[in-house]
């Protein structure tokens, strides 16, 4: 047979593989939707079942991993431990990683990861996650906010300590005890330090971002603990809590009443 003979048949063998992988990938995409839907009525395992689907209809839909990421996210139950708890939290840390594999600075995906770790209560590789969301978009202010928190978090739990173990309560006395007060100032005025800069910068780039100013409030009464032995330096920093919380009661007041604003009042019909 002639090589000229073998073109239709090259031909047809094409257009067939071509109709294949059409038909594959609409396959995929009807799995995506109904994974969609299975999602937003919260069944994900269902969901979960019709993305691994369409990720093997079609490796190359960008999206299947995404979403899949996401519905094993959301069957983490946040500061829990368990192995199950913990197996769905690395399954969605996996998926989201394979996401970066293909997009090392897909936003979406990187973020996924920080919030399954600071789900699980793996604050450093959240803070790590977050740092590196912040190299995708220096602008983002959740980030920075949270960030902001995970040092509050840590710096009050070793205040909280520290106060406990002299009989004292959180209401902003002096540690008078020199080396206790040395101490915990050696565990927290990094966290303190840090945390301050994150949640001010992301202030700055939200200026209505109420819960950061809460945090940012409730920071200087941790930075408070620090000033040993400096009753002026303690009072200012306490000065500025107050300040914090006006601010914040101030803003979060203001954000209501605009989000009530925008709220439709009602439907008026035949003009009754």
């Amino acid at each position: 047979m002639k090589r000229s003979a073998y073109l239709p048949l090259l031909a047809a063998a094409s257009l067939s593989l071509l109709a294949l992988m059409g038909c594959r990938k609409l396959e995929a995409r009807d799995q995506i939707n109904k994974g969609v839907q299975a999602y937003k009525n919260a069944k994900f395992e269902e969901a979960i079942d019709h993305f691994q689907r369409a990720e093997r209809l079609d490796p190359s839909f960008v999206t299947a991993p995404l979403f899949l990421a996401s519905a094993y996210q959301q069957q983490v139950v946040p500061d829990s431990t368990t192995p199950e708890n913990l197996k769905n939290a690395q399954l969605a840390i996996n998926a989201y990683q394979k996401v970066l594999d293909k997009n090392p600075q897909d936003l979406s995906a990187a973020k996924g990861i920080a919030a399954v770790y600071l789900d699980i209560g793996k604050t450093d590789e959240a803070k790590q996650w977050q740092q590196k969301v912040l190299a995708i978009d220096p602008k983002d202010p959740v980030a920075h906010y949270t960030i902001g928190v995970i040092d509050w978090r840590l710096a009050y739990k070793n205040a909280i300590e520290t106060r406990n173990s002299l009989n004292m309560t959180d209401n902003g006395d002096m540690i008078k005890n020199k080396t206790a007060c040395a101490k915990l100032k050696s565990e927290n005025e990094t966290y303190v330090t840090e945390g301050l800069d994150h949640l001010q910068k992301a202030i700055d780039l939200r200026p209505s971002y109420d819960d950061a100013m809460s945090y940012l409030s409730l920071m200087y009464r941790r930075k408070a603990d620090l000033e040993c032995g400096d009753d002026a330096a303690r009072k200012a920093d306490l000065a500025l809590f107050d300040q914090w919380v006006a601010k914040t009661m101030a803003t979060r007041k203001a954000n209501e009443q605009k989000k009530n604003e925008q709220t439709p009042k009602g439907v008026i019909l035949d003009g009754k």
